[in-house]
Parts: structure tokens; C-alpha cells; sequence
């Protein structure tokens, strides 16, 4: 991710709002969130204008608070893990100290979940560091994402002392409250709470409204609006302007629509002019800047105005101390946008040139967003599909296929081309089984004259190459792979674009999990060298290399091999550089046969530790055949070093795999050899202790008793309504508190513990 250009808006998302001038302090309300050390979590959950942003400013800001304050903004843009996790992720490695770029770097590696990385890195490192933080995430109800929402409720279930988590949002987040509450770990204010007091209101109205309130009007005030900091704040407006206050401020009575009227009547047409038409206009935007004002808007002075508004108390509040950027508040946007629902044309300009202004700057899925909002699908899909590379750079194609998912299907279905796009950043991504879709509807529209898509020479042979990675991954299906990727290699014959390497980097790897390695090797020849004369980023080509490795040394071409391993290695340093121990699934590869490179040399150690490592690569990306491949000469490593309890152990961690996911005859036939090597009849004896060291969470007793069940882990993910990922990130921490390797060991050493 380029820091440079997503360094603004991430700073207005990540600063605790500034406390506002005369804002009256509720010492009452920041004593239970000051008191929350021992709650992991704290929900402030309330309807729309009940103080809820005001008062956690208040608290973070208050002197009594010792620990630090990571605050995130959220908005609906945020409703995808990758994006939500980036905000989070960087706000606390900017503000915990001692805590690392890893977790970061984790989760813009391609094809990753953040809970199959990112989140235990995060976890692992926070069990380290000094102090006390809280992350607060405000405006919680606008993401909706299940897998969002799943790691929170990960991060929350391990949750080191170091961290405790604030939620703020219109409704209660979809995480466990009632488990939380029982054991205690739960702190709760809602609007019965966050409703203003006599004393409180009198001080609200004073400070807004600029005069002194009678306590008989603070009361009546407080009574009809039920102490509903919006409707007083209306009030204190009013007491402000009208040439008699009390009479005014007795037309209030708190219903919902009388304020949203009165708003309409009374404060938007209040307004200087230009004021006005700044917020009418602008109330489609989620953020509001100077400068992106003046360029949406097409007009001048924004920022001042802004300045001017947010000063008046006039529903603008300022995001960051440099009071660069603003949001309205959310009752008085609403107001706003039914006045430019007059104009419906008005709305789409503004849009159509807030997306020209981000994608100036290089926010490719704002720009992406804002078309979408605006109406124009076809720029959208335009953006959509010339821009994958982008999207690849930053570790963003969970966000591209978000993105293209929101898109009207009638859009995505028409163009073969952008179904082709999001096929492609399906595969790069790990979700194999979201590929054949898109294909399928690539296939239907494709003719003579389809233009070609960025990267590829013709359109057949995007869509053929990449039906051999479906096959092949999400299938298991080698022959459909091995015929469609042939198709492919046929097709994309122009070396100066990827689609040459990426159809022979998947024909290579196709013939490779079918049995003809020669094969592999001639299609193979030259191709890693391609992908660095075209510049293709690392991922490709070290996808690639990676593939050209595993076949040179099945069949023996160890000079040759040694050469290809002395070339990737400064590509493969620069990668972790970049994203740290995670990398890429190819990485995941080289590891392999460098390990068995060194097991035939003789290096049963070095072979070992290449392997371990390669072994824990794949089993972090989700790919079952490295994962199996990589276990499988462990195996035989352990095995040439005469521990076959190790080597068992090993054994049973690819054979959970084969029986949970697709993977390639030819593959699963070499494990069943090295099992009847190591005399395999059953799994290693479970550890029997007695007793946990670690109490399992509710989630982990769950998925410990599905697991004695013939369900896969996909279809426990569904009854449990949690991603295949999010099962697997439990599963891993089960295994390790149980001290096995495998479902089998899993389920007999629960069973042996009397948890199932």
C-alpha cells in the first residue's frame, strides 16, 4: 500500500475527534469507560444524535484517563476486512509502542485473510508490549461485513490485558454481548444513560445558545426532548437566533420528524447562501475537505467555510486537530440530502467529480465508490478492470472484488471483460471458488470482436488460462485443468504481455500435479525470465519461478535448479521486505524444494528448518497442495532421521488437509507412500495431560465438537455462520492447546478431556 497516497484520509480516520468549545463534561458518563479494565469490551450504543462520538472525544481527551487512546472513524466504505483492517491496524502500530509493521505488512500480502495472519501477528505481539491502549471503532453499525465481524469477535476472543476495545454505533454489534456480559467482560452506556440531566442540559444551553437558561427551561427542555442531545443542542440554536427564545424553544417537542423539519425550516435556511450550497451539495460526500469541496463543487473557498461552520457549532465537526477535514452530523446530512434530492443531476456531478478528484490522487477504490454511487456503472467497471495491477500493488484485491460485487450484476454480466478482471483477482486472492462464476459468465458473452482485457492478448485466452487454475485449485478436476490450460498457453503467445507467463506458469504447474514433469519443464523454459524483462510484479513472477522450481527438481535438473534459486533470491528478499514472514504462496514453494534440495544433499537439518518454514507458509495461505507437498517431504525428512513419531505427527497434519480440501490425485497418492513408509495406521497417540493448560473459548469448544462430526471444515463454517478462514484461525489455536496436530487428534484428545 503507497503510504503517500492513502496517508490523508487515513490520518482523518485514525485521530481522536478534538473536544469542542463549551462541550459540557459528563464526568458521570466517562467514570464507567475510565473503569473499564477489566471489560474487553465497552459497547455506547444509542439512536442517531445522542452524544455518543462527543462524549468518547470527551473521554479520551480527559486528563484522568492514563491509558492511550487509538481511535478509528468508521464509514460504510469500510464494510470489507482488508480495508477495515487496515485502518485498525495502522492506527495501533502508529500509537502502541513496541508493537511492529508485521501484522500490517501480513495483511496486504495477496491472498490472505486477516485472520489467517494478520490478526494472530497481532495478537502475538501485543502479549509483548508495555502499557495500556484502547482502541475505540466509532460508527460501528455502518460495516456490515460477517467476516468484518468475525475478527473482531477473533480478536476480542484472545484479547491480551494490553488492549481493550470501545464500540460505538447506532445498534449493538452482531458480536457475543450476552457471553461478554455474563463473565463480566462487558460495559454497556445507552440512551438511558447518555440522556441529558437538568443540570447537564442547563449547561448545554447556556454554551450553545449564548445566554443564560432559567432552570424551569432547562427542565422543560430536557422533559420533551428526553434529554436527546440533538433536539437540546436544536434548542440552544434556537434560544441563539429567535427574537423570543422561550416561545421558540417551545415548539420543540422531540419528535423525530419535528426535528428534521425544524431543521429544514429553521437552520438550513438560516444559512448564509454560500454556506448553504456547500452542504446541500455536498451531503453526498461521507468526508468533507477543502480542497476536495472546491473540486467536487466546482467552486472556491470551501475550506473556510468548513472552518467557519465547524466554529458555530452549525452540525460540522471537525476530524483532526489541523481541521483539514469534516464531517456533518448525520441527522443534519439527512435533512441536507433531501434538499438535493430536488436535483438529482446536482448529485451525480458531485459524485462523478469527487471520483475524478480521488482518482487523481491515486485512491483507486474511492474513485471506484464514488462512480458507483453516482450512477455510472460504466466508468466504475472501467475503473474495475484497468486497474487489477493497482489493486495488486497495494494489496487491495479483496477490496476490487468488494467493489465488484457491489456493481449492479446486469453490469458485471454484460461486460466479459470485467468478469474476467474479477476472475483473475479472485485466483490472486486465494477465493478459487468465486472464479468459475465470473468465467461462466465470461464464456457466454465472448465474441470476435470482445475487446482485449489489460494483460492478456485475447480474451479466450484470459479465460482459458484461468480455468485452469479453477480446475486445478477449487476442483481438484486435473484433465478440465490440464485441456484448459493447454487452450490457454495456446492462445496468450505474445511474450510481452503477463497473460504469456501466467498461462504457462499454470499449463507448467497443471502438467506437474499430473505426472508429466518434462513436460512442465519445456512449457516452463524461459518463462521466470520473461516475467522479469516485462516487469511483472513480484507475486507473478515469483508464482512462476516457483512453479519452474518444483518441476526442475522432480526431474532432476539440480544445476539448473540452483541456478533459478540464485536468481529469485533478491526478488524473494525484497518480497519479505515488503510483507514480512507472510510473502506469497510461491515463496511457500521455493521453500520446498530448497528443503528437499538440502535433504538430497545430505543436510537432514537445513532440509528440516526449509521445510518447517515452507510447511507454515502454506498452511498460513490455505493452499492444499503446497501444504501437502511441503509435509510430505518433511515427512521424509523426519523419517531419513529416524523419528517416526515426528514424522507421524507430520503425516496427520496432511492427511486433515486431504480430507478437508481439494487436492490433486497425484499429490495425495505421494502422501499415501510416505504414510506406508512411516507404517501409518493411525494417528499418533493424543498427549494426555489430564487437564488444559489453556481454557478453550466458547468458538474453540464448538468447533472441537463439529470436528467429531463427518462435516468438512467448510460446512462447519456455514452451521456456525464464520468463513472457512475464521474456522481454520480457531482450529489452529485448538490444535495448539490440545497439543495435537490433526482433527483425529483433535477429537480424541477432547473426547479423552471429557470436552465432547
Amino acid at each position: 500500500m503507497s503510504e503517500g497516497r492513502t496517508a490523508p484520509l487515513i490520518a482523518a480516520k485514525q485521530v481522536v475527534p478534538p473536544v469542542r468549545p463549551g462541550a459540557v463534561r459528563r464526568a458521570r458518563l466517562h467514570a464507567p469507560l475510565l473503569a473499564n479494565a477489566w471489560s474487553r469490551l465497552s459497547v455506547v450504543v444509542a439512536p442517531a444524535g445522542w452524544g455518543k462520538t462527543t462524549l468518547l472525544s470527551q473521554w479520551a481527551h480527559d486528563p484522568a484517563e492514563t491509558r492511550c487512546v487509538v481511535w478509528v472513524s468508521l464509514d460504510e466504505a469500510d464494510d470489507d476486512p482488508v480495508r477495515f483492517w487496515t485502518y485498525v491496524l495502522s492506527a495501533l502500530q502508529r500509537d502502541v509502542a513496541g508493537l511492529g509493521p508485521a501484522a500490517l505488512r501480513a495483511l496486504s500480502t495477496p491472498g490472505l485473510e486477516p485472520v489467517d495472519l494478520a490478526l494472530p501477528t497481532l495478537l502475538n505481539e501485543l502479549a509483548t508490549v508495555d502499557g495500556a491502549y484502547v482502541l475505540v471503532l466509532d460508527d460501528y453499525h455502518l460495516v456490515g461485513s460477517a467476516a468484518v465481524h468475525e475478527g473482531v469477535e477473533f480478536l476480542l476472543s484472545y484479547l491480551p490485558p494490553a488492549l481493550r476495545v470501545v464500540i460505538a454505533g447506532r445498534s449493538d454489534p452482531p458480536l457475543p454481548l450476552a457471553r461478554l456480559r455474563a463473565r463480566g467482560e462487558l460495559t454497556e452506556l445507552r440512551a438511558a444513560e447518555l440522556g441529558f440531566r437538568v443540570d447537564e442540559a442547563a449547561a448545554l444551553l447556556t454554551a450553545v445558545g449564548e445566554t443564560p437558561v432559567e432552570p424551569s427551561a432547562a427542565t422543560v427542555l430536557t422533559e420533551r426532548t428526553e434529554g436527546w442531545a440533538a433536539g437540546l443542542q436544536l434548542a440552544a440554536l434556537t434560544i441563539r437566533h429567535a427574537e423570543r427564545p422561550a416561545e421558540a424553544a417551545a415548539r420543540l417537542d422531540g419528535g423525530d420528524r419535528h426535528i428534521l423539519d425544524y431543521l429544514s425550516l429553521e437552520v438550513v435556511d438560516r444559512l448564509a447562501p454560500d454556506h448553504r450550497d456547500l452542504l446541500v451539495r455536498a451531503s453526498v460526500l461521507e468526508r468533507l475537505s477543502g480542497p476536495l469541496c472546491d473540486a467536487a463543487l466546482d467552486r472556491t473557498g470551501s475550506a473556510a467555510a468548513l472552518e467557519s461552520l465547524d466554529r458555530a457549532d452549525l452540525f460540522v465537526t471537525a476530524l483532526d486537530p489541523r481541521r483539514e477535514w469534516y464531517r456533518c452530523h448525520r441527522l443534519f446530512r439527512d435533512v441536507l440530502l433531501r434538499r438535493l434530492a430536488a436535483d438529482p443531476d446536482a448529485r451525480t456531478r458531485v459524485l462523478a467529480r469527487a471520483a475524478d478528484w480521488f482518482l487523481e490522487r491515486g485512491y483507486v477504490a474511492e474513485a471506484v465508490a464514488h462512480r458507483i454511487a453516482a450512477g455510472d456503472e460504466g466508468g466504475a467497471a472501467d475503473l474495475l478492470r484497468s486497474q487489477v495491477p493497482a489493486f495488486l500493488e497495494r494489496g487491495e484485491l479483496a477490496v476490487h472484488l468488494q467493489l465488484g460485487r457491489r456493481l449492479p450484476a446486469a453490469t458485471v454480466l454484460r461486460d466479459p471483460r470485467l468478469c474476467v478482471s474479477l476472475a483473475w483477482a479472485a485466483g490472486l486472492s486465494g477465493r478459487f471458488a468465486w472464479m468459475g462464476p465470473w468465467l461462466d459468465a465470461a464464456e457466454k458473452t465472448i465474441d470476435d470482436d470482445s475487446p482485449t482485457p489489460e494483460g492478456w492478448h485475447t480474451l479466450r485466452g484470459a479465460v482459458a488460462t484461468l480455468r485452469g487454475v479453477e480446475y486445478s485449485i477449487a476442483r481438484a478436476d486435473m484433465e478440465a485443468a490440464l485441456a484448459a490450460a493447454s487452450e490457454g498457453c495456446r492462445l496468450e503467445c505474445d511474450p510481452a504481455v503477463a497473460g504469456y507467463v501466467m498461462a504457462r506458469t499454470v499449463l507448467g504447474a497443471v502438467l506437474g500435479l499430473y505426472g508429466r514433469p518434462d513436460e512442465a519443464v519445456r512449457v516452463l523454459d524461459g518463462v521466470w525470465n520473461t516475467a522479469r524483462a516485462i516487469g511483472l510484479p513480484p507475486l507473478l513472477g515469483l508464482q512462476a519461478a516457483s512453479i519452474q522450481a518444483m518441476v526442475l527438481g522432480e526431474t532432476g535438473r539440480t544445476d539448473q535448479l540452483r541456478r533459478l534459486l540464485a536468481e529469485v533470491g533478491p526478488v524473494v528478499r525484497a518480497a519479505q521486505d515488503r510483507w514480512g514472514s507472510a510473502t506469497s504462496p510461491g515463496i511457500a514453494r521455493l521453500r520446498t524444494v530448497e528443503g528437499e534440495l538440502a535433504h538430497r544433499d545430505g543436510d537432514l537439518a537445513a532440509a528440516a528448518t526449509l521445510l518447517r518454514r515452507a510447511a507454515d507458509l502454506a498452511r498460513t495461505f490455505g493452499e492444499p497442495v503446497a501444504h501437502v507437498t511441503a509435509l510430505t517431504a518433511l515427512a521424509q525428512v523426519e523419517l531419513d532421521g529416524h523419528d517416526r513419531a515426528a514424522a507421524r505427527a507430520v503425516l496427520a497434519e496432511a492427511r486433515d488437509v486431504v480430507d478437508n480440501e481439494p487436492v490433486a490425485p497425484l499429490t495425495v497418492r505421494r502422501l499415501e507412500a510416505v504414510e506406508h513408509r512411516a507404517g501409518r495406521t493411525a494417528v499418533r497417540d493424543a498427549r494426555r495431560a489430564g487437564a488444559l493448560v489453556e481454557e478453550l473459548t466458547d468458538r474453540e469448544q464448538a468447533i472441537l465438537r463439529a470436528l467429531g462430526g463427518d462435516a468438512t471444515q467448510r460446512e462447519i463454517g456455514a452451521a456456525l455462520h464464520l468463513s472457512i478462514n475464521t474456522v481454520k484461525g480457531y482450529t489452529k489455536i485448538l490444535y495448539r492447546k490440545l497439543g495435537v496436530g490433526s482433527r483425529e487428534d483433535a477429537v480424541r484428545e477432547g473426547r479423552a478431556l471429557g470436552l465432547i
